[in-house]
């Protein structure tokens, strides 16, 4: 090979310098984004310093390159270790220089190489490599992957759109496996690091179904491509043949006179909304919008969602329907019948139907019944559409956080509907309908608005009438509709929305009214639940009370249903299994069918050391008794509270400490009881937080009680806040307090004074059964829970 031939036209001239390689060295180009296989010809652009001066070395000694990729394609200058090690030996078969210094080789794949060692020293990258040779590809398995492969080769040029001829002969015309699987590896649209991974499998089984894996792939995606292009056509042919079909019905009914009755249905839409009773506005509004309909094409996108707008407007009550009239005795009956007990909320709900009967078109409170869960609130409203004869519809608020749930989407949205208040009223198909609107105060406010804001104009009856709804986008009048809302508790209402309502309050049952309950309604209907008659089981008096004392602990008596439930559940299967005929449900079964008792009254047991009293607390499912519990032990006075107590409880603790001390003359106490002591007070359950100021007078008696060495009476429960001065202010739920006291076994309630006119509220039974203190003074608290100090001021000093 002489050093002085003349490189190819195109080529620069030599420079005359000569660079010796070693045997085994090879010109390295490192290129960017691309892999050449053995056997194709490809062209390189290179425009680097160091890859130009090896093209152009080895055109003008005509010498073969190597060609590497490099791993990061954004390095100007690769490093060796940013090169891969496998590459291809090429020929380069033109050189040309272009305009702007620019400088193209076309190159022809000949062999796999694997780099030993890069050479320094050389204006060119340069190597030592070793060549790779192909194996033997007689085995039977190359030769069925080979098969494979050119069976999906042929496979793939048919999905593919104008495929040279050429191509089609060259691929048929390869022989050899390895020449194959470079061909089709080289002409795949795969990444480079995969056509990378390609060429560095030397073993030629394992090469195959590489390539074979990839070209699988793109067949799959080639199909699953063309299936959609086709369904796509398909729809637009089919959406063109419409089109033209309907252009050419117009024209048809046009020659025959018939084009005024074209669309029948757009027709009977016009015709309904012109009989529709709306207001003058709205029709014209309404009218407008037909219009633009009927000169709509049916193609349009606006089309459907206008036609769904106007029949939304057809369907709606507009016209002022006649009210029922409203029977007082009829609606009395049935408040009886479908409720035991509230005779206060019937009283106010027949008030308000006779203030309804004497003034219809009166503007009458919005009705809120507020409770805990399972006291019936929602069967109120359902009881109160059957007193009055109207249509009953029930809206869940529950978790309601989008201001457009109440008014409604605009119509500019895609899928806009109208609020749930419009949708309910369609719903009933009047105006003059019950609707309850469902926990109203479990609404929260988010990034989509406030929809407690968006309700004060529906619960408004100065506002209601002209009601407008974002989607209707014209006023409507909710005058008519009886609106009645429930809600577990007010803490989390805002307070405009609560100004508008008229609070009924349902604190819960006594016993004795879940006692009746049970027997006139509960047990019925589980009877029916169950497939079950009265003359199949029976569950005795005992049995239902058992089950209210011991199994349940409730405000309302959603849990008792329930465990009636499971009771007949248990008789139901007896009998279907014909091992009965008739099974009698009595105390000593409930344990065998729903376990060992779930409560038990442990007041006595709790209150028999010094330190302990019973105090009573709200809840939002009803009352519940808790335990104030105190200790002491030598320290430096020290006041430490534990039980999961809020700030307010916790500064009611604090006051008690300080009153205890200020009164420790009047109780007998030592000066240095609680010097040389740290005071510890506990409220068990501590994984319930607790809060409120009405445990003060509990505190001070469990105080006191420690102080004194005296237990405090176990038969005594007591609520009521205390001041400073010793005073007993009032508290609130006394209902639901003296309900618990009752149930959990207490005998005597003390009760702040000024709270003795709650006391009508709680049922008569209750008061019969209880005996009610009122408390002026913290001082009336130590005698009647206490009793007098039971040792001597030495005796409660040196204790």
């Amino acid at each position: 090979m002489s050093d002085e031939r003349q490189p190819p036209s195109g080529a620069p001239a030599p420079s005359g310098e000569r660079f010796v390689l070693p045997p085994d060295g090879l010109i390295i180009v490192p290129v960017r984004n691309m892999v050449l296989f053995p056997g194709m010809v490809t062209p390189i652009s290179i425009g680097r310093a160091r890859s130009i001066a090896a093209a152009q070395e080895a055109t003008r000694r005509e010498l073969p390159i190597g060609i590497l990729l490099q791993r990061d394609a954004a390095v100007d200058s690769p490093a060796p270790d940013q090169l891969h090690p496998v590459g291809t030996v090429a020929n380069i078969v033109r050189y040309v220089t272009g305009p702007e210094n620019a400088h193209h080789i076309v190159c022809q794949g000949v062999q796999r190489f694997h780099v030993i060692e890069h050479l320094s020293g050389y204006p060119f990258n340069a190597a030592r490599v070793r060549l790779l040779e192909e194996e033997d590809e007689n085995r039977p398995a190359i030769q069925a992957l080979l098969m494979q492969l050119r069976e999906r080769a042929n496979e793939i040029m048919d999905l593919l759109p104008q495929v040279p001829s050429d191509l089609a002969r060259a691929v048929q015309s390869i022989g050899p496996a390895a020449a194959f699987a470079d061909f089709v590896a080289g002409l795949m649209d795969i990444t480079s690091e995969e056509k990378q991974d390609v060429l560095e499998t030397i073993d030629l089984e394992k090469r195959l179904q590489k390539v074979l894996d990839h070209l699988v792939n793109r067949i799959e995606v080639l199909r699953l491509s063309r299936q959609i292009n086709q369904q796509t056509k398909e729809r637009m042919d089919q959406r063109n043949r419409e089109f033209m079909l309907r252009e050419q019905l117009k024209t048809i009914q046009s020659e025959l006179g018939e084009e005024e009755n074209n669309d029948t249905e757009l027709a009977d839409l016009r015709q309904a909304l012109t009989r529709a009773d709306m207001l003058d506005d709205t029709k014209a509004h309404a009218l407008k919008e037909m219009r633009r309909l009927e000169k709509m094409s049916e193609a349009s996108v606006e089309y459907s969602m206008l036609r769904t707008y106007l029949e939304w407007m057809t369907e709606l009550p507009w016209d002022n329907q006649p009210q029922e009239p409203i029977d007082l005795g009829q609606a009395r009956s049935i408040l009886d019948h479908d409720h035991f007990g509230l005779e206060r909320i019937k009283r106010r709900i027949l008030e308000y139907l006779a203030v309804r009967k004497l003034n219809p078109h009166g503007k009458s409170p919005i009705l809120c019944f507020v409770g805990p869960p399972g006291v019936g609130k929602t069967s109120l409203g359902q009881s109160i559409a059957r007193a009055t004869g109207r249509k009953f519809v029930r809206v869940s608020l529950g978790g309601v956080h989008d201001e457009a749930e109440i008014r409604g989407h605009r119509r500019t949205y895609v899928g806009a509907l109208p609020g749930n208040i419009i949708q309910s009223i369609r719903k009933a198909g009047t105006r003059n309908c019950v609707m309850m609107l469902d926990e109203v105060d479990k609404m929260a406010a988010s990034f989509h608005g406030d929809p407690n804001a968006a309700l004060l104009e529906v619960l408004d009856p100065e506002q209601n009438s002209t009601f407008r709804d974002n989607y209707l986008g014209v006023p409507y009048d909710l005058s008519q509709v009886l609106f009645i809302c429930t809600a577990n508790m007010l803490d989390t209402m805002p307070g405009p929305l609560r100004d508008r309502l008229e609070i009924i309050s349902l604190p819960g049952y006594t016993e004795q009214e879940k006692e009746q309950i049970a027997l006139r309604y509960l047990v019925q209907r589980q009877y029916e639940a169950n497939g079950l008659k009265p003359e199949q089981v029976s569950v005795t008096v005992e049995a239902i009370r058992s089950l209210i004392h011991d199994y349940t602990r409730e405000a309302g008596v959603r849990n008792l249903e329930r465990e009636i439930g499971a009771a007949l559940r248990f008789a139901a299967v007896q009998i279907a299994e014909g091992k009965v005929e008739r099974v009698t449900i009595d105390v000593p079964d409930l344990a065998k069918i729903l376990g060992p008792k779930k409560y038990e009254s442990e007041v006595k047991m709790r209150t028999t050391l010094p330190g302990v009293a019973t105090g009573l607390a709200w809840t939002p499912v009803g009352g519940d008794i808790l335990f104030v519990e105190a200790s002491r032990v030598a320290g430096t006075g020290r006041l430490i509270l534990t039980g999961q107590l809020g700030e307010v409880m916790k500064e009611s603790a604090q006051a008690a400490l300080t009153l205890v001390k200020a009164h420790g003359a009047s109780l007998g106490l030592g000066p240095d009881v609680f010097r040389r002591n740290d005071v510890h007070i506990h409220v068990p359950a501590g994984a319930i937080p607790k809060d409120g100021p009405s445990a003060g007078v509990a505190m001070f008696v469990s105080l006191t009680s420690l102080a004194m060495g005296t237990p405090v009476r176990n038969d005594v429960a007591m609520t009521g806040e205390i001041s400073l001065r010793g005073l007993v202010l009032p508290v609130g739920g006394i209902k639901e307090k003296v309900l618990a006291a009752q149930q959990a076994g207490i005998t005597t309630v003390l009760l702040p004074a000024r709270n003795e006119k709650d006391l009508e509220d709680v049922p008569a039974d209750a008061r019969d059964q209880l005996k009610f203190v009122f408390l002026q003074t913290v001082d009336d608290a130590v005698l009647h829970a206490i009793g007098a100090p039971a040792k001597s001021p030495a005796a409660a000093e040196a204790a």
